[in-house]
């Protein structure tokens, strides 16, 4: 006869590590509401990348009067008319507030450059100046943080296929999602160009290993209750794992870390 076993399975061990970094999220919260910090955080990634996922479970059970999620559609003819970063700089975070940017101003130097829907001139333009802008963000009291999540191409595939069978994954398909694998190539050259660019001390980038979304979607939570003070912080639980989420470095685009 066989010894039960007292292991829980991966499902519930991941249910019961997402339930305790909630607490510390709310444990955060009350930080920053206390204190008046602003906090300010950026999801980037390819399509099917796990942002929308991510967000959803720092958000579960946070007061919605002090955080925000911002995912900004595409731009009016007026907003085609005013400095580019102006409809973004509206959306952010006063004291006490967290906002979360699902996708940001990134959007030029990724999707835009990919698919012709910026010039050659606005690219450019974006790649010199945003380091700048982000720079006065941060000395106005902005605590800036940028993450990419990123995936592989057959992970991208399998979940661009099921979010074409899944009735209630029906919001998330976009044209630009046909594009996603034929231009695979284009996003990583771009991508490539936005890390070596975009990367500086006042915000670096964070890369998470995406293509296992519980994996993903714990060890950025423990990632970002690491990077921030707070009171009554579990320091033992917030550790994450350094082959899933790590600073941005060059030699990763060639040693596997990164998918190519």
């Amino acid at each position: 006869m066989s010894k039960k076993t007292s292991a829980k399975p991966d499902k519930q061990i991941y249910k019961d590590t997402l339930q305790e970094l909630q607490i510390e999220l709310v444990k955060l919260q009350n930080h920053i509401i206390k204190h008046g910090d602003k906090i300010l955080i950026i999801f980037e990634g390819r399509d099917a990348g796990g942002k929308d996922g991510t967000i959803k479970r720092i958000i579960e059970h946070l007061s919605p009067r002090e955080i925000r999620v911002v995912a900004l559609g595409k731009p009016s003819d007026r907003d085609l008319s005013t400095w580019y970063f102006q409809r973004y700089t509206q959306h952010l975070p006063a004291a006490q507030e967290m906002v979360l940017f699902n996708r940001s101003w990134y959007n030029r130097a990724g999707v835009e450059r990919v698919m012709g829907f910026c010039s050659d001139n606005e690219y450019h333009e974006f790649i010199e100046t945003v380091s700048h802008y982000e720079q006065l963000l941060v000395r106005s009291g902005i605590k800036l943080i940028k993450y990419y999540l990123d995936i592989s191409k057959s992970e991208q595939k399998k979940r661009l296929n099921d979010r074409q069978k899944n009735q209630l994954k029906q919001w998330k398909i976009s044209p630009i999602d046909k594009e996603a694998q034929k231009h695979w190539h284009d996003y990583s050259d771009a991508r490539n160009i936005m890390f070596a660019r975009t990367h500086h001390l006042s915000a670096p980038w964070t890369v998470v290993r995406a293509d296992d979304k519980q994996a993903a979607r714990i060890n950025l939570i423990k990632d970002l209750l690491f990077r921030l003070d707070y009171k009554g912080k579990n320091e033992a639980l917030v550790l994450p794992d350094a082959n899933i989420v790590f600073n941005y470095e060059e030699s990763y685009l060639h040693n596997g870390m990164i998918a190519p």
